[in-house]
């Protein structure tokens, strides 16, 4: 049952689309699912109707279950709230910028930034919430994405160590949910007039972080799953009086609904450009999004760089030896080895869970790759290809051992799509699949 004095608000709020709006929670609600582009490109069986303001966005039946297709594990889609597509198309990062997803959990909008970059750029992707923060790190990892940066800061942090240094910043705000209502039971639960006013807070201190961060003429997307106007147009509002250089960029956006200056008191100029998302008038739920834009021509900071390692010679042999030819800067966590982006900030005094891809692990000399590795590859010489809906397959994924007669690392692959490793002797092909991903 939604609370009552969010009823009592919206119905203030919409007027006489307030039945209307009501009426959409009886409704039963859109599911997305995201194409990896650089996996994969035509649409799949499961891909239903296109989402409109989303390229690559589809939606889906939720019957057919897709996230149990191996598909899923090997990477080629993204399941993604429809109307969550909205923010990081709205951002526009483009490849060979510097990007930053400033609450970036669980990786749905991080990913599709990725793909919008091409694997070109500096993309760097922060959780302040160590959990999620890990949870943020293997969805990159299973969509092949080579050039995050995934750090687990607090944002006010992040604002000393990178002042003016982003083109384009994305700042999902952690918010009171509203428009989560009629997907997650949990947001009706939690949800509290004193929870809006403080998440209102939160997000305009998060706001004030991520603007230090903005280089002059830069780009930043702040978005909200709520409706309420102090979490959004209000947030919005109060930073744009503080900060005359930011101004709210009118956007060509025919699906969405525009901003409502006269649902908070003072509004600034230009909140009318803000654009919302409501559930009975799109197939999608309720958002709320504002593209703004730093003025000036002051120039883009630079920060110092992270020192490239020697890449170990046991490394440099297996890429050689399966013709993997890579494009970045050796860095090594331990025993652990990343190729990074050539804009990597230096990492000393940062909480990083990823930088760039992972290549693998030296272990007494020989290297074990590790499954980001596969992830990331589109072909390699020694390959165990299975059915996506085979047994064999299943087993894989269970962890169990496969028969075959490849030897050595082998790349195991799902209808041609990398998935994950074996090593083979003796008809044996050995589990390296990760543990935690195994399907029991």
């Amino acid at each position: 049952m939604l609370p009552d004095a969010f009823l009592s608000r919206m119905r203030r709020m919409l007027g006489g689309e307030f039945d209307a709006f009501l009426a959409s929670y009886e409704l039963p609600r859109n599911v997305g699912i995201r194409l990896n582009p650089r996996k994969q490109t035509a649409p799949l069986p499961f891909c239903g109707e296109p989402v409109p303001w989303a390229p690559n966005g589809y939606y889906y039946d939720p019957a057919q279950r897709p996230g149990l297709h191996p598909f899923h594990e090997a990477g080629l889609y993204y399941l993604q709230e429809p109307s969550a597509m909205a923010p990081a198309v709205l951002l526009d990062a483009k490849p060979k910028e510097r990007v930053l997803d400033l609450c970036a959990a669980p990786g749905g909008k991080t990913t599709q930034l990725a793909a919008a970059m091409h694997g070109q750029g500096l993309l760097v992707c922060n959780e302040i919430h160590p959990k999620r923060a890990r949870i943020l790190s293997s969805n990159i990892e299973r969509m092949g994405v080579e050039n995050a940066l995934v750090l687990n800061e607090h944002p006010a942090k992040l604002a000393e160590r990178f002042p003016n240094y982003f083109d384009r910043i994305l700042v999902d705000a952690p918010c009171s949910g509203e428009g989560m209502f009629r997907k997650e039971d949990a947001a009706v639960t939690d949800w509290s007039e004193e929870t809006v006013r403080m998440c209102a807070a939160r997000q305009s201190e998060i706001l004030e972080s991520a603007a230090a961060m903005l280089r002059p003429n830069g780009r930043l997307v702040y978005s909200t799953c709520t409706f309420s106007p102090e979490e959004n147009e209000g947030v919005i509002s109060t930073f744009l009086h503080r900060h005359p250089d930011f101004s709210v960029l009118p956007c060509d956006a025919p699906y969405f609904d525009r901003g409502r200056p006269d649902w908070i008191e003072n509004p600034a100029d230009g909140i009318e450009h803000t654009l919302r998302l409501f559930p009975h008038k799109l197939r999608g739920e309720g958002h709320f999004a504002a593209v703004l834009q730093r003025s000036g021509e002051g120039a883009q900071n630079d920060v110092s760089l992270q020192a490239a390692a020697r890449l170990p010679e046991e490394i440099g042999a297996f890429l050689k030896e399966n013709e993997i030819s890579i494009d970045g800067i050796p860095v090594a966590f331990g025993d652990t080895w990343f190729l990074a982006p050539h804009e990597l900030p230096e990492l000393r005094g940062l909480r990083v869970l990823r930088a760039g891809l992972e290549l693998g692990q030296t272990r007494k000399g020989r290297f074990v790759p590790a499954h980001a590795l596969a992830l990331w590859l589109e072909t390699f010489p020694n390959t165990f290809d299975l059915p996506a809906d085979s047994r064999e397959l299943a087993a894989y994924l269970r962890g169990e051992t496969l028969h075959g007669d490849n030897r050595g690392w082998t790349l195991i692959t799902a209808d041609g799509h990398p998935i994950g490793w074996t090593r083979g002797a003796d008809g044996i092909l050995k589990n390296h699949y990760p543990k935690g991903l195994r399907r029991f």
